[in-house]
């Protein structure tokens, strides 16, 4: 691996997408994976972003090729020596609803042949709430470069427990700060109540979704606005919990504010990745501005570009002054609760 010199990293997961949007429309195997919708959403205010990951050797290297040609930095994408299984299947049900089991009865439902490729498919997360074992597609702490150390901000999106437990030390080791989560769904629950507080100490920020969060409070989950104050207190000042077209509820401890952000008024094509883009704005508007209303402005613009779209580069084709006349348009929106 050659070195990174980057003022933004993302670590997360590179995969072979398969999925029905929310309007029947079916996509099969086109690059995909959080860690690129996001470093896409944090591209559309910085051109220093660099993707922390791990491929299998059957990963296409045209996708790769794409990545880099479109401005970001894949030095730190370690190609594995053997075949690993990126697949990654989802359907939406809805605008805000989506499912990641069973394919062939989504494929039915949508009238359309089910891909081969997805015949014994599961799912894409298994064993990531493993506290004990880390899947060959992980990323370690041995897998951050020691030139990382350029990096003023890293993003963490949703991967294995262990992942997002140990790899932080990592990156404070090299000196990278802020450093924020979007944790998975597979240990957003209450069996996770001992280790999450060790997780949360020393994050920026932690960014679920409703559902992710609710998951985590059940089986009687309270006010959103207390599970976000309840995380913080566990030791991250940040909390911000995405709602989909509801927009953004953003917990801010050291000011003591509530701030909610509405989605922007977007012509919503597919919302695949609008989370994981909205991460990438919040991280660099977060170390750029040291302003958390204004890093979940960021975050929600990079959103609202991405479900204009249809892949998960597509945020970064944005015409020169849109997302800043987005941003100004938005601004006003944002109130205190």
């Amino acid at each position: 691996m050659r070195g990174m010199s980057v003022r933004y990293l993302i670590i997360g997961g590179l995969r072979e997408d398969y999925y029905i949007t929310h309007d029947g429309q079916a996509r099969s195997a086109v690059l995909g994976g959080n860690a690129v919708y996001a470093a896409a959403g944090a591209a559309l205010w910085s051109d220093s972003v660099g993707l922390v990951g791990r491929v299998g050797s059957n990963f296409p290297t045209q996708w790769l090729d794409a990545i880099a040609r479109a401005g970001l930095d894949i030095s730190g994408i370690k190609v594995l020596p053997d075949p690993q299984d990126t697949r990654t299947f989802y359907a939406y049900l809805s605008l805000e609803d989506r499912v990641d089991t069973s394919p062939n009865l989504h494929y039915q439902r949508a009238g359309l042949p089910l891909p081969k490729a997805l015949v014994d498919y599961v799912s894409s997360t298994e064993g990531q709430h493993s506290k004990d074992r880390l899947g060959p597609l992980a990323v370690r702490p041995a897998d951050i470069p020691d030139t990382a150390g350029s990096a003023v901000a890293a993003h963490l999106a949703p991967g294995d427990y262990l992942t997002h437990s140990i790899v932080p030390a990592r990156l404070r080791e090299l000196g990278v700060g802020p450093i924020t989560v979007d944790p998975s769904v597979r240990y957003m629950e209450p069996e996770f109540r001992r280790e999450l507080p060790n997780l949360l100490k020393g994050l920026a920020a932690f960014l679920p979704s409703e559902s992710e969060i609710q998951s985590y409070f059940q089986p009687r989950p309270p006010d959103l606005w207390e599970m976000a104050e309840s995380l913080s207190e566990l030791g991250c000042p940040i909390v911000g919990i995405k709602r989909g077209g509801a927009g953004l509820y953003l917990w801010d401890r050291a000011e003591g504010r509530r701030w909610h952000i509405p989605a922007y008024p977007s012509r919503v094509v597919d919302v695949t990745g609008a989370g994981d883009a909205f991460c990438g704005g919040f991280l660099v508007g977060l170390s750029e501005t040291a302003d958390v209303l204004e890093a979940g402005l960021m975050g929600i613009v990079s959103a609202s570009l991405a479900i204009e779209g249809a892949t998960a580069l597509y945020v970064m084709g944005a015409a020169p002054g849109l997302p800043q006349a987005r941003l100004d348009a938005l601004r006003p929106t944002a109130r205190l609760i």
